[in-house]
């Protein structure tokens, strides 16, 4: 389960990259949520899965707030920006140092030393990266939009954990898609006049990130949280900037250089350092 949610969500990095040639980011997610929560919808009442009540839905909307629009509208919109669908991973990837500091605080668990390190050294191989490929003629806007995801993903990780752990998958995700959809649709309205080109690499990249992404990680993300705590899911993330830069350069051909290469190994060491420090003491 954990390799294979791994490889499905680095696989979102390359399906914004795929589509977004003919759509705003926006837009982009503003068709994918709307199919989203249909399938979903469905789902839950062929099933009658349980719906969440009173601050239960105010939970799953502050989720799907963070993990879908902040998080995702942050990558799509950095990539749409030109930044390598790698280097947005490498930046979303450092998640599990926040988490783990967040995570004490908020949920109990225990940060040491050794964790501190890392996230020292965790931020030294980000920072190098994001110096050179702005030195290459990345935007800071498009760093920006990706460091707006990171703080997406990790607080929206953290309140899975400590408020809808007990939710239905199925029906709590309706709630969070409807949430997210709304700022999201808005925007793909206004700001973007919901221009779409219905090519079939973009019908491709929809279907790809509705079925892999909306339906796979993100049950997979919901069950991992259940069965371990935040800072050792979390530590899953740390993996996924490597595998995005393989998929990247198998399919777009982007080219690494070798500080690039050092500042990402960095970055995953100083992670890697984080989680495998002993196991935080949960209350």
């Amino acid at each position: 389960m954990p390799a294979l949610f791994v490889f499905m969500w680095s696989t979102g990095f390359i399906g914004a990259k795929y589509g977004l040639p003919d759509a705003g980011p926006m837009t982009f997610l503003g068709l994918r949520f709307l199919i989203v929560i249909s399938g979903l919808g469905l789902a839950a009442l062929v099933f009658r899965a349980p719906w969440p009540r009173g601050r239960e839905i105010m939970h799953a909307a502050i989720v799907g707030l963070l993990l879908h629009a902040v998080y995702l509208g942050g990558v799509f919109s950095s990539i749409d920006a030109g930044v390598d669908a790698a280097v947005s991973a490498l930046i979303v990837g450092i998640q599990p140092i926040l988490t783990a500091l967040v995570s004490g605080p908020v949920l109990g668990e225990r940060v040491t030393s050794r964790q501190w390190f890392g996230l020292a050294l965790g931020l030294v191989g980000v920072a190098l990266v994001v110096w050179i490929k702005l030195d290459d003629g990345g935007t800071v806007g498009g760093m920006a939009f990706s460091f707006l995801a990171l703080l997406g993903v990790t607080a929206g990780t953290i309140w899975q954990k400590r408020f809808c752990g007990t939710l239905d998958i199925r029906t709590s995700g309706v709630v969070q898609f409807v949430a997210a959809s709304v700022p999201i649709l808005v925007l793909a309205v206004v700001v973007e006049r919901w221009d779409v080109v219905y090519t079939r690499d973009f019908v491709f990249a929809v279907a790809w990130l509705v079925i892999v992404l909306s339906f796979g990680a993100i049950t997979l993300l919901a069950m991992l949280l259940r069965r371990g705590s935040a800072s050792r899911t979390a530590s899953l993330f740390y993996l996924v900037p490597a595998s995005t830069a393989a998929l990247a350069w198998l399919l777009f051909d982007e080219e690494f250089g070798p500080l690039t290469v050092l500042g990402m190994g960095v970055a995953m060491a100083g992670v890697a350092i984080v989680n495998r420090a002993p196991a935080p003491i949960e209350r």
